[in-house]
């Protein structure tokens, strides 16, 4: 399976909708500081991989919805195993901010 197979079937752009239909739901960016600063979904929160331990503080409901993202899909598929070890019932990867069509906060 090469890497460009490894995210098939995954949609941001159904992600974000999704997430925004979601009671409850957070919208989680894994990406550095710098990129998130560079452009980001509207009303996604910058949690670093490095530091997405974070979330278990700030959101410690473990059925609260979290929908992830990065640049790829890489990061955040590791960020969403993190949390699902963790006791996260309601984790989503939905892939990388390089394949969003829609409107960025830059």
């Amino acid at each position: 399976m090469g890497l460009f197979n490894l995210f098939a079937g995954v949609d941001i752009n159904k992600g974000v909708e999704e997430c925004r239909a979601t009671e409850g739901a957070v919208l989680i960016d894994v990406r550095g500081a710098d990129e998130y600063r560079q452009g980001h979904i509207p009303g996604a929160i910058n949690i670093p991989l490095d530091v997405v331990n974070r979330v278990l503080v700030e959101y410690p409901k473990k059925d609260t919805p979290l929908f992830v993202h990065c640049l790829s899909g890489a990061r955040s598929g590791r960020a969403a195993s993190f949390l699902q070890r963790a006791g996260y019932v309601n984790v989503k990867n939905i892939g990388g901010i390089n394949s969003y069509s829609g409107k960025v906060v830059r």
